[in-house]
């Protein structure tokens, strides 16, 4: 039986009734193509089986990590982590940043179609069906470090244990004796917050401990815990614990205290999530749970390396979190 012809540019412009200069267009995200004409193409790209191949020459040694902004410690730990490995790899690294990381748009990838990167290594973010076939028919492989959501079996996604850490987060309070331990949620819409809270509320089950019903699920932000740590402080059965969705909370958890006229830990212990640089510099230096975000980082452009050589069996990793004891937590106050 004869193999099986690989498709041609050539059979899918006349398959799409356009130019072959139309169907190269799309193929590297260059602009003057309708937004009809490139869904059409595009499906035929994917449809047909079309995979590019040698066009390494073409490309840049680079890898493009996407982040969601510059401002934040949690993206400065992944950029350090895929420079690292870019480095050892004799490549380069290239930066984007999206602003929101629910925003992945069309402009951005194709932008990645134009810039034509080995590999791409994104922080959070959802990639669509669309842009996932996008850039597989371009073979440019890619990982998602920490998935806001549950992804498709078919994304390569690096995470870590963030119900175990909420779970070591809640135990550790629990053995120095608090029984009122107070949480302050991330993000409703993100697996790793959710991951997190659920954690904690297993602890206080496995305690036989009520679980406070009010859990907000607001954002990553030091304002954030400062306006839940006043809520809960601000009350005449206030908690002798908190546990924070990140260390950014924690930080404004420690102003709302200050500011109500109570001590850390004398009055009120807080933990939180993370252990970026702040949660070490943070007076009393921050209990938290460290999660390790430059190996994430490093192993998640490892994967990505890899899938460019060839397969992979396992593409799903998570790295364990660890708590870290600091001056923040101690016995309940009498």
């Amino acid at each position: 039986m004869p193999a099986p012809t690989r498709p041609t540019l050539e059979a899918i412009a006349r398959e799409a009734s356009v130019s072959l200069s139309t169907v190269s267009k799309v193929l590297n995200g260059r602009p003057g193509v309708s937004p009809d004409t490139r869904r059409r193409v595009e499906d035929l790209l994917h449809d047909s089986g079309y995979a590019r191949r040698g066009v390494d020459a073409e490309r840049g040694e680079t890898v493009e990590l996407v982040i969601e902004n510059l401002a934040s410690e949690w993206s400065v730990e992944v950029i350090r982590g895929v420079e690292r490995v870019t480095r050892e790899n004799g490549l380069a690294m290239t930066l984007s940043t999206i602003g929101d990381y629910h925003a992945v748009g069309d402009a951005l990838i194709t932008g990645v179609l134009r810039r034509k990167p080995i590999a791409i290594v994104l922080q959070f973010s959802n990639l669509t069906a669309d842009h996932r076939r996008q850039l597989r028919t371009r073979n440019i492989p890619f990982v998602v470090v920490d998935p806001a959501g549950d992804p498709p079996a078919d994304v390569p996604a690096i995470g870590a244990t963030n119900w175990a850490g909420g779970l070591a987060a809640t135990r550790h309070l629990l053995a120095l004796g608090h029984r009122r331990i107070a949480a302050i949620g991330g993000p409703a819409d993100l697996l790793c917050s959710r991951a997190r809270l659920a954690g904690y509320q297993a602890a206080m089950q496995e305690a036989g401990l009520p679980v406070p019903p009010a859990q907000r699920g607001g954002d990553f932000s030091r304002q954030e815990g400062e306006r839940e740590g006043r809520r809960l402080l601000g009350t005449a059965d206030r908690p002798t614990a908190i546990v924070c969705a990140n260390d950014m909370q924690a930080l404004g958890v420690y102003d709302a205290a200050f500011a109500l006229g109570l001590e850390v830990p004398r009055d009120v212990s807080v933990v939180g999530f993370d252990d970026g640089p702040s949660a070490s510099w943070a007076r009393p230096p921050l209990t938290t749970i460290r999660q390790p975000l430059q190996e994430m980082a490093e192993e998640a452009t490892r994967l990505a390396l890899r899938l460019r050589a060839g397969a992979v069996e396992n593409t799903r990793l998570e790295l364990a979190t660890t708590l870290v004891e600091r001056g923040s937590t101690a016995v309940p106050p009498r």
